[in-house]
């Protein structure tokens, strides 16, 4: 068993950690909420009164921040950083999704004081992480993906190396923006039913059958009362939030610029999810989006 450090502890973060301690690791886990911490700690893990200690006898730590700015922050910033304190051969699981370029820039600076990292965005939403069934996109090399994969493989079913650093987070983008797609499109076809008379379970049932079969349609339905468990029929409380989906589609926008792609169903996506957030939903579950299109 490993010595973890956890520095991160949201939606997400608490789960992950709370499976890294049901797999017997030793984990002491940081965030600035002290209920967040709290919840983890009853569950096992220790905690410190700094990240600082936390990593201190680390052999992996992993980080689940906001944004690049957070992890950029934590890991390099002067005297503070956990570069400075992190020890040699130790490996940073950072399983924010943030840009490749943040990513990158972490990795060379860690590298240069002997510590490896990997970036390893994650995809499978509260649920996954609860159940520890996430899928995991690892950047970096193999000898690291091969250090981080028995340690992801207690909080994830799917594990997957994307490539050289940065390689996660660009998978991460690709898969949210066509994620983003999906739910739009479900969300027109389901209204489009409704506004002429079909019941949304029958049309559901008939499209999960026939060519349209999608996981935002068979997993995720954002139809209030066609699937139970589902944010869409709990008022869209829980689940993947409109304002973090609008931020992972300005990622892949930026990764789109840089690269000189062209992605006009990715910028369509972010536009209806950026104005929903303006319209006050920016809390509320993503598959919210189908309110959008109501007649």
């Amino acid at each position: 068993m490993a010595n973890i450090a956890f520095i991160g502890l949201g939606n997400m973060g608490s789960p992950m950690a709370i499976n890294l301690v049901k797999a017997g690791h030793q984990v002491c886990v940081f965030d600035l909420s002290e209920s967040a911490v709290a919840q983890v700690v009853a569950q096992g893990a220790t905690t410190k009164a700094s990240a600082i200690e936390c990593v201190k006898n680390a052999q992996f730590i992993v980080s689940m921040l906001p944004a690049g700015k957070h992890v950029e922050g934590v890991y390099l910033t002067a005297e503070t950083g956990l570069i400075n304190h992190i020890e040699k051969g130790s490996v940073v699981i950072d399983s924010s999704t943030i840009d490749a370029a943040t990513s990158r820039k972490v990795a060379s600076a860690l590298a240069g004081q002997g510590i490896n990292f990997v970036d390893a965005p994650v995809s499978g939403g509260v649920g996954g992480a609860v159940a520890g069934t996430l899928s995991f996109m690892v950047g970096g090399s193999i000898d690291e993906f091969n250090q981080v994969e028995p340690i992801l493989k207690t909080m994830g079913k799917n594990i997957f190396h994307a490539g050289d650093h940065g390689a996660g987070q660009i998978a991460k983008a690709c898969n949210n923006m066509l994620l983003s797609v999906l739910m739009i499109g479900t969300s027109e076809a389901l209204q489009l039913g409704l506004a002429n008379g079909l019941d949304a379970k029958v049309l559901s049932n008939i499209m999960s059958e026939s060519s349209g079969s999608n996981w935002t349609l068979d997993v995720y339905n954002p139809c209030p009362d066609v699937m139970e468990n589902v944010p869409s029929s709990n008022d869209y409380k829980g689940g993947f939030m409109v304002d973090l989906m609008a931020k992972d589609l300005g990622l892949a926008m930026d990764t789109a610029v840089d690269s000189q792609s062209s992605t006009p169903m990715g910028a369509l996506a972010r536009n209806l999810y950026v104005m929903h957030a303006a319209s006050g939903n920016g809390g509320k579950d993503f598959s919210s989006i189908f309110n959008l299109f109501n007649k």
